[in-house]
């Protein structure tokens, strides 16, 4: 049997990592196989050996808490293989368990003793169930977190730094370094304080893995068209036109400009035309309405349509040209695809981590593509431009505060 190999960079890793840190790796830089290689080094196997170096028997109990789609798709019991692991009991080298579950049924697991667990995905965000579970769980054994982007402001860190020991609970970090708004309806934080401590415990937790990427992304901005007056008619009277009331929310607001500027025909006309010399292409999109018009466009002979959302779990098709529909929710992480070097974003996604997740289901370490093309389609309207500058600051899109303007 030939030993566990690592890139260099992964190596150095984990020559870094210790308990309760954050591995933090760009989408595609390979941050299961050296979060597996942390926990299999730890109970005794060696890695970049001419052969396998096997653990001692029985190594910890291995708990790996992921998206749905990833355990769906068994791609961390692929991961496993190099490392003589499984999941399956009838097979197993070793007499320990192995667990592959979703971040859904993590309470499930609150039990567990003197185990390894490893949270894929950061979900760790809030005070919700998941964190809750999260922070019983890690009382009582090891573990570490996986991922691309671990947090946007210093509370999105709070659960890691009180499961670290850092913080008694949330409420202490809040006197200790939060200073909220006085002329405020609702608790809006006004800024943080202390945050070179702050500065010092994220630096102790984080591992950033030093990834040089083989290949080169384009991203291409391709402008569209669309009806100015009715744009404006909605701008101006914030009556809904399709049901023929007046709008009510900042979110019906920016849905019903968003679905008179994303079923614009030039916008359907464009992926034609970016299909017509891809002929492999991931299609990214937001909403069911988008999803008719693109089942519906003609790609043109021999082409497989295929789609993943919320109704539909199709594979990517094998042939040599296909078109997958994936809806940003149901797949924008979790899976990979090295048969294409080509993503069109029909619309913006509100979230710049959920686009960041998106684009890095082709840019794998084992692309056989050097250069890969991403396309995003975009209106010269406000609702576009300023979704477009939220994503370019990395930030979440704010439909009360565009639809205040």
């Amino acid at each position: 049997m030939s030993g566990v190999k690592l890139y260099d960079y992964q190596l150095d890793a984990v020559n870094r990592m210790k308990n309760g840190c954050i591995l933090c790796g760009g989408v595609g830089s390979g941050k299961s196989r050296t979060g597996l290689a942390y926990y299999y080094i730890k109970n005794g196997g060696k890695v970049n050996t001419k052969r396998y170096v096997k653990m001692c028997d029985p190594p910890q109990d291995l708990y790996i808490i992921t998206t749905a789609r990833k355990r769906d798709t068994l791609e961390w019991e692929e991961e496993m293989i190099p490392f003589m692991m499984t999941t399956d009991e009838s097979v197993r080298m070793y007499k320990h368990k192995v667990v592959v579950d979703s971040w859904n049924n993590v309470h499930k697991y609150i039990g567990a003793k003197d185990a390894f667990f490893i949270f894929d995905e950061q979900r760790v965000v809030g005070d919700g169930q998941w964190v809750k579970s999260f922070l019983k769980i890690t009382k009582e054994n090891d573990w570490i977190l996986l991922s691309a982007t671990p947090g946007d402001c210093w509370t999105d860190y709070i659960p890691v730094f009180v499961a670290n020991g850092f913080y008694k609970n949330r409420t202490q970090f809040k006197n200790e370094h939060i200073i909220y708004s006085r002329f405020s309806k609702f608790p809006k934080i006004d800024r943080y304080i202390n945050t070179g401590r702050l500065v010092r415990l994220r630096d102790r937790i984080l591992v950033d893995m030093d990834f040089k990427r083989p290949t080169t992304p384009h991203h291409e901005t391709v402008y569209v068209d669309f009806d100015r007056a009715k744009y404006k008619e909605i701008h101006k009277s914030r009556w809904n036109p399709y049901e023929n009331r007046p709008i009510e929310t900042a979110s019906e607001f920016c849905y019903l400009l968003r679905k008179l500027v994303n079923t614009d025909l030039s916008r359907q006309q464009e992926v034609l035309d970016i299909c017509m010399t891809r002929p492999r292409v991931i299609i990214f999109y937001n909403f069911d309405y988008e999803l008719d018009i693109l089942l519906k466009l003609q790609y043109g002979n021999g082409v497989e349509v295929a789609q993943w959302n919320g109704h539909k779990h199709q594979p990517i098709p094998d042939g040599k040209k296909w078109v997958y529909l994936v809806q940003y929710n149901a797949g924008a992480e979790g899976w990979n695809c090295i048969k294409t070097d080509t993503i069109i974003f029909y619309s913006q996604n509100y979230s710049y981590k959920v686009m960041e997740q998106a684009s890095g289901r082709i840019d794998r370490l084992n692309t056989p593509y050097t250069d890969l093309w991403f396309y995003h389609l975009k209106s010269r309207t406000g609702i576009d431009l300023a979704i477009g500058r939220a994503l370019n600051d990395k930030k979440k899109f704010n439909e009360r505060k565009f639809y205040g303007e």
